[in-house]
């Protein structure tokens, strides 16, 4: 293989890479007149590479315990999640620490991600921290063929991108609609089709959608400190900006109030993203196991579930059912918005170690619909 290839192709199990730089090396060992070094697996970049090296730190974010809380139940299950608050609440600050509590990709994850990459001509080996799950943050002016993939040739976008990582959308109502419409069904499939006049391919797109968005037009809608210069409509239009398909298609609503100075100044030192990390990666063990023998390994945790396995792995006792009822009739919520409360629900219950959903997981995962609930509105 090409010395800059050797790296990604060391990672295939039951090949032996041989790193040249010229095609007369190549022929020279042919020939038996020199000889080559197998660069074996556990000496490739991407192994012997720190994963979390570069990783920010969790310990660095200040207050926002309810927002660590709902970032570390995202990842244990693998669930979207958007964040409600003023400017300066640490949206942005909290999003790009996320990767950082991350079980590190599985092998056969990261040969995906390593080909997409390959597919779009980018070099991994060139980021800042090449083995670790792919964060993308593109722009609001992004195009639709630039967030879903295509061109003349087509060849993937950002969201297959950020495959079996997290795809970051800050100001979230700031998208063209256009572009976030086209989010809908790649989000629920977890790949995704582009055809053109060259040709249809398919795609993976198994991502964490990260989401934060401001309250209101001026940022300020209920908040202690500034007042709010917007008018009820202006309001309005601003949230209807992101459609109820997909909403209902982010898992976790959660409110980041802004912290006062001082608040930021007596508030202790956070927990670091090591500790979080290893509670989501027990909890993404226990999915494993569930799944082992009916998902296969492209769907491991408990985002992924189909109807019938929220059925047998979600299941509720009567009470719970009425007292679900009773939310889902009061926030008028619609029938997918039913099933990812089940699938929070049974991801707390694995990050408590419980075998069946408890009232309190079964509660707190119904708080997660802060815009369902009228909040915002």
């Amino acid at each position: 293989m090409p010395a800059e290839s050797a790296d990604e192709a060391a990672l295939v199990e039951g090949v032996d890479v041989y790193p040249v730089h010229c095609l007369d090396q190549v022929v020279r060992f042919l020939n038996g007149e020199t000889q080559l070094s197998i660069l074996k697996r556990e000496n490739s970049c991407f192994v012997t590479q720190n994963k979390n090296n570069n990783a920010l730190d969790f310990a660095e974010v200040k207050g926002q315990h309810s927002v660590r809380r709902a970032v570390e139940i995202a990842v244990s299950g693998g669930h979207n999640l958007l964040m409600i608050g003023p400017p300066g609440s640490g949206k942005s600050m909290i999003a790009k620490r996320i990767p950082g509590i991350m079980p590190p990709p599985l092998n056969d994850e990261f040969l995906e991600i390593l080909s997409i990459y390959s597919a779009a001509g980018i070099a991994r080996e060139t980021d800042k921290n090449c083995s670790a799950r792919p964060f993308r943050s593109p722009h609001h002016t992004i195009s639709e063929v630039g967030l879903l993939g295509g061109g003349v040739l087509p060849g993937p976008g950002e969201i297959s991108l950020a495959h079996h990582g997290v795809l970051f959308l800050d100001e979230l109502p700031e998208f063209k609609r256009s572009a976030l419409e086209v989010l809908r069904q790649p989000l629920e499939d977890g790949s995704v089709t582009i055809s053109r006049s060259a040709g249809k391919i398919t795609l993976p797109c198994s991502v964490m959608l990260v989401a934060a968005m401001n309250p209101c037009p001026c940022g300020y809608a209920g908040s202690n400190g500034k007042a709010c210069r917007c008018s009820l409509p202006q309001i309005h239009r601003y949230r209807s900006r992101i459609s109820g398909p997909l909403l209902d298609r982010i898992d976790l609503h959660i409110e980041a109030p802004a912290l006062r100075v001082e608040e930021l100044r007596k508030a202790p030192t956070g927990e670091s993203s090591e500790d979080i990390r290893e509670r989501c990666r027990i909890a993404r063990e226990i999915q494993a196991d569930r799944f082992s023998h009916t998902q296969g390994n492209s769907s491991l945790c408990n985002s992924r579930m189909n109807a019938k396995e929220i059925n047998r792995h979600c299941a509720i006792n009567d009470r719970q059912g009425v007292l679900l009822q009773n939310a889902l009739e009061q926030l008028q919520l619609s029938a997918r918005a039913y099933d990812r409360i089940l699938k929070v629900a049974r991801t707390i219950a694995d990050l408590n170690a419980q075998e069946l959903i408890s009232d309190n997981a079964l509660l707190e995962a119904i708080q997660y619909r802060s815009l369902d609930r009228g909040l915002f509105k």
